[in-house]
């Protein structure tokens, strides 16, 4: 998987993203981008963040020759023998977690999280971190919530270990069997990674406002239901306003 290592485009902004961009930072990524760009122009706060490209995971499997790992690691996967699954899947992700990031990328996520620390006015904000496939949503295949999540993510080590963690998990048990009945290379799909502030689950309700303003014409117990629902999903990073 022959990929330069010089002008890669490893950080890009919410706000540079957007549905054209699925190629380079997975659908995940440019829904929110798209959802940043559109709402925040109406005065909609929509958490900021950040999405670690594609081409970061490609020049991390590049430069560690992970790619050729995994392929001799998988190579003729039987996907129905669980116990070989489970071995071969585990060696992928262990041999993904003990390589190191390349230094340009480390230091290209960490620049990100400060400048996201600073504009939230923290020295270390807490963020979720998401991962984001170039292929979840296809026509005859669906991908999406195969990959990891973390929440309430502080400071730079953390943040880089569970990026790691995110880029391992394209290989869990789930994905490379589903990958290999389905008929995709493995290394053929990437994956991008989303970095979004976190928001106060007590303070923030996607559609809270709404549900302020017509607590009255609403039984109490479905208007506290909407609120719990909308604080969980804000939390979680899935609510739209």
């Amino acid at each position: 998987m022959p990929l330069p290592t010089t002008d890669v485009d490893y950080i890009r902004w919410f706000a540079e993203l957007g549905l054209d961009d699925i190629p380079l930072v997975g659908g995940k990524n440019a829904s929110l981008g798209e959802m940043y760009r559109a709402l925040s122009a109406t005065g909609v706060h929509v958490p900021p963040g950040f999405a670690i490209t594609a081409d970061a995971y490609r020049v991390f499997l590049y430069e560690a020759r992970l790619d050729q790992k995994i392929q001799a690691i998988l190579k003729d996967l039987d996907p129905h023998d669980i116990a070989n699954l489970r071995q071969r899947g585990r060696q992928v992700r262990q041999a993904m977690m003990a390589a190191p990031l390349p230094a340009g990328l480390e230091a290209a996520i960490v620049e990100a999280y400060d400048c996201l620390s600073a504009e939230s006015h923290e020295p270390a904000v807490d963020v979720a971190v998401r991962s984001s496939a170039t292929a979840e949503d296809l026509p005859d295949a669906s991908f999406a919530g195969q990959q990891e999540t973390y929440l309430n993510v502080q400071g730079h080590a953390a943040l880089l270990e569970v990026c790691k963690r995110c880029f391992a998990s394209l290989f869990t048990d789930r994905a490379i069997s589903y990958r290999t009945d389905k008929g995709f290379e493995h290394c053929a799909i990437a994956l991008s990674i989303g970095v979004q502030r976190m928001v106060r689950a007590d303070l923030a309700a996607s559609g809270g406002d709404v549900l302020h303003r017509h607590r009255d014409r609403l039984p109490r117990r479905r208007a506290d239901q909407c609120g719990l629902w909308a604080r969980r999903e804000c939390r979680a990073g899935h609510g739209e306003p």
